[in-house]
């Protein structure tokens, strides 16, 4: 059946994130700061398998310094270790995540939300394992119309959440290692972060952009791990009737 995006979109969004238990609120940030930073077993095969994100969402600048780019969720900056673009702006509001990088110095300008990146424009927008996260998705995608330059690309690195072998991906590495740790069960820490399937992602993209190229680490959509995006050609009035009906409503 084919699915009206318009419709979907109004229907399906924003998503209402699950109120987070006691036992894994206070377990949460230590949690955070060990799979981010690659610190247990699971962590490190996961960033192992995460440099796929990274590498095709840079590669139609390697060897070059690109040109004018905005990472949208840039955490502690490790994408900066795959390309060498300038100026980088990020969006990012969590200053721990951050602060003590040695890649602080590439960095122009640190936003705390897109709201704020006023009337800059950029020739590449990047999220890499950011989307799935996001309440109001469909918000921040119509923005990112907004702030490409003419030609420009959005460039959306995911996991492939949704589908059953990411979830097999998962439950046997992150999974059994949290629930051996804590002796909690992940998938309700996975609903809490993860509100968006892949699926989701890619009919709010193909709504906003008129072109849009989507290659997987796999066979297909279905059977893979992880997927990219590249966009562009944005429906500037797409963008704003959503943008325009969001702050009206």
């Amino acid at each position: 059946m084919k699915i009206d995006p318009e419709k979907y979109i109004r229907n399906n969004f924003p998503k209402k994130r699950i109120e987070l238990p006691e036992a894994y609120k206070k377990i949460y940030v230590e949690h955070y700061a060990v799979n981010r930073g690659g610190t247990s077993t699971a962590s490190k095969l996961s960033q192992l398998m995460e440099s796929w994100l990274h590498k095709k969402t840079a590669a139609d600048v390697a060897g070059t310094q690109g040109g004018a780019t905005l990472e949208i969720g840039a955490g502690n900056l490790n994408h900066l270790d795959y390309e060498n673009s300038t100026p980088y702006d990020i969006i990012e509001p969590f200053r721990e995540l951050y602060k003590n990088s040695d890649k602080l110095g590439r960095v122009r300008n640190v936003f705390n939300d897109i709201g704020l990146v006023g009337n800059l424009t950029y020739k590449r927008i990047l999220a890499i394992a950011v989307f799935e996260h996001l309440a109001d998705l469909p918000d921040l995608v119509a923005q990112t119309c907004r702030l490409l330059d003419r030609g420009g690309s959005l460039r959306v690195a995911i996991p492939n959440e949704g589908t059953m072998l990411w979830k097999l991906g998962w439950v046997f590495t992150t999974g059994l290692e949290f629930r051996l740790h804590y002796g909690l069960d992940y998938s309700v820490l996975r609903a809490y972060e993860h509100v968006n399937t892949a699926d989701d992602i890619e009919i709010v993209l193909r709504h906003f952009y008129a072109k849009v190229k989507c290659s997987v680490l796999g066979i297909n959509r279905s059977l893979a791990f992880y997927r990219f995006y590249e966009c562009s050609d944005p429906d500037i009035g797409k963008a704003d009737k959503y943008i325009s009906s969001s702050t009206n409503s």
